[in-house]
């Protein structure tokens, strides 16, 4: 073992030391691998910085923007209404549908993302079917991690692993390769969730949210007292006010109605547009209305303006969530609201936003609000646009946004595009299954396209790009060509080959399978992909059989990490929703690893032949 080779090596374990324990950043770990390679003559500057120009990188980026316009458009959210409207009240059929879910459309975007969009639907179906949410978190994280292995664009560590392919002048994997060992370990994570989840329950309040100590729509509607108070009114053909402006007609001020929004058809479908004072009603408009002046008939105000009511399903508008935000304002000693009424500071139409609810000294006052003077210390709660409550943030002069309530997490500012956001999906893979151009070509081509619909815009594209993962893996693919240069890569196949190579290339692909697994309970999954992938391909060389079994055990392994919570964000995410402890993990999750591994030695040699 010469002197470089050891470096590289006490270079590695350093890292793998701070990915461990958390000191430092991973980004910030990764970036200084860099610089120490270059200081220390190791590697030369283009080599160090080469991961910057690989094609992957580019690709997680694009993905990264892919995946938020599915989350904008409002289609991921969408999967959840229709998994809980087909699940009904059969926790079984929810787990299956769930699973299949989280997996189909972890596929083609962003694991983490896809878990964090379905905590809080899980937890709202858990606390509606009277079962504890841990019966359904681990289920839940553990199908995010699998979605990782259905397709070749799912998870970086299969994006690293086929870049390292085709750096040793081999054909990479296809879009779909993935997805038969991505089916069947699906299948076989339903059946063990099916059988342990009688023993995923963990301590303490059974179904009940845990939005991260954020306030709900629930709780500010029993907060300011605006329960029976919402309406949903559709205009008939001769309402007289068809053709008027919201200012023209008064409606506040003669009947006590405050019109939120206004669901009106375009392209086929209703959708919710934010109303102002000149917003102009049209025929076929569904006005959602807060009442309230108790003292108004409703029936003779529909009567007379000749409205419709219709169903409002949900407390409140809360059915609405994803086009109609509401959120808590606190007046602040300098502001140039005090003294004065809603009324008087015209709200509605210098802020976009409706004050529904007034509260002074820890009561929500009842009546008409419109013309309270406004006191310091009175909490106002305001109902709109979600864009527009963003924007109270740039008026700190005069109040405090007292943080989003948990629904912002399901805003769909987009979803009025989410037909197109589908097209971009559809052409992404039909380019990358039909292979016309570069895989990374094909990811661009989507984002443009997600750009040119207004799927995204591009502060919410950059914004969307996990950055640290990105660097992360630009700093550790260095690490692949050191251990190459110095002789690292031939020291580690030598000693597998000397320890196992004569048992056959089975029981070399149990032991590449365990040595990335536990290699992962330490750092993350991308980086295990990076060290692991030259290792695979240096001992399938050495064996004289074919590289493509050993990549894709990597690349199934690298993204088993069931065993500890701190092995994937993923686990990390249900943690606490699933009020979980780190030994639940081991209980549950290394069992599975190991079944994993035995049906991927068993496997993954069918579909890919020595």
């Amino acid at each position: 073992m010469n002197s470089e080779l050891v470096w590289v090596l006490s270079l590695l374990a350093g890292a793998i030391y701070l990915f461990m324990t958390n000191k430092v950043r991973m980004d910030v770990v990764a970036l200084l691998i860099i610089i120490l390679f270059v200081l220390s003559g190791t590697l030369t500057l283009p080599e160090a910085l080469a991961g910057f120009s690989d094609p992957n990188v580019i690709l997680i980026a694009a993905l990264f923007v892919v995946g938020d316009g599915l989350v904008r458009t409002g289609i991921a959210y969408q999967v959840g209404d229709a998994l809980v409207k087909v699940a009904g009240s059969s926790e079984t059929k929810l787990l299956v549908l769930l699973m299949v879910a989280v997996a189909t459309l972890g596929a083609v975007m962003s694991s983490t993302g896809v878990v964090a969009i379905f905590i809080p639907v899980v937890l709202s179906v858990a606390n509606r079917m009277g079962i504890p949410a841990g019966r359904l978190m681990m289920p839940l994280g553990f199908a995010g991690l699998i979605s990782g292995m259905m397709t070749l664009v799912a998870t970086p560590p299969n994006m690293v692993v086929n870049s390292e392919l085709m750096r040793h002048g081999i054909h990479g994997f296809g879009f779909f390769d993935f997805t038969p060992m991505g089916l069947l370990i699906l299948g076989l994570g339903i059946l063990y969730m099916l059988l342990v989840r009688g023993s995923l329950v963990g301590e303490g309040e059974e179904g009940k949210s845990k939005q991260s100590g954020r306030r709900t729509f629930r709780d500010l509607i029993r907060d300011y007292r605006l329960t029976g108070r919402a309406r949903r009114l559709a205009l008939h053909p001769d309402s007289p006010l068809i053709g008027h402006t919201l200012d023209e007609l008064q409606l506040r001020a003669r009947y006590g109605a405050h019109v939120i929004g206004v669901e009106r058809w375009r392209k086929f479908r209703r959708v919710m547009v934010p109303v102002s004072g000149i917003s102009e009603f049209q025929a076929r408009d569904v006005l959602l209305i807060d009442m309230s002046d108790p003292e108004i008939d409703i029936r003779e105000f529909c009567t007379e303006a000749r409205l419709e009511p219709m169903i409002l399903r949900g407390e409140y508008f809360s059915d609405q969530a994803r086009e109609v935000g509401m959120a808590e304002v606190s007046l602040i000693p300098e502001s140039k609201l005090l003294g004065k009424s809603v009324r008087e500071v015209t709200f509605r139409s210098s802020y976009g936003l409706s004050v529904v609810g007034l509260r002074r000294d820890g009561e929500a006052l009842a009546g008409k609000l419109v013309d309270e003077p406004l006191q310091m210390g009175d909490t106002l709660l305001v109902v709109g646009n979600w864009s527009h409550i963003r924007q109270l943030q740039t008026h700190s002069r005069d109040f405090l946004l007292m943080g989003l309530p948990a629904e912002v997490d399901e805003m769909a500012p987009a979803r009025s595009q989410a037909i197109h956001a589908l097209f971009c999906l559809g052409v992404m893979i039909l380019l990358m299954v039909t292979d016309p151009v570069p895989n990374v070509i094909a990811a661009l081509i989507a984002c443009l396209l997600m750009g040119k619909f207004r799927c995204i815009d591009m502060e919410s594209a950059y914004k969307s790009i996990h950055w640290p993962t990105l660097i992360l893996i630009v700093g550790m693919l260095p690490f692949a060509l050191a251990l190459q240069k110095t002789g690292g890569v031939d020291l580690i196949v030598g000693g597998l080959i000397n320890a196992v190579g004569e048992m056959g290339p089975r029981v070399m692909l149990a032991s590449l399978f365990a040595l990335c697994a536990v290699i992962g309970l330490f750092i993350s999954n991308t980086a295990t992909a990076v060290l692991m992938a030259p290792i695979a391909l240096g001992t399938a060389q050495q064996m004289g059989v074919s590289p493509y079994p050993f990549a894709m055990t990597i690349a199934i392994a690298a993204s088993a990490a069931f065993m500890t919570p701190v092995s994937s964000p993923v686990n990390t995410l249900v943690l606490g929703p699933g009020n979980y402890k780190f030994a639940d993990f081991i209980r549950i999750g290394v069992p599975f690893t190991l079944l994993v591994m035995a049906v991927s030695v068993v496997a993954i040699p069918w579909f890919f032949p020595f």
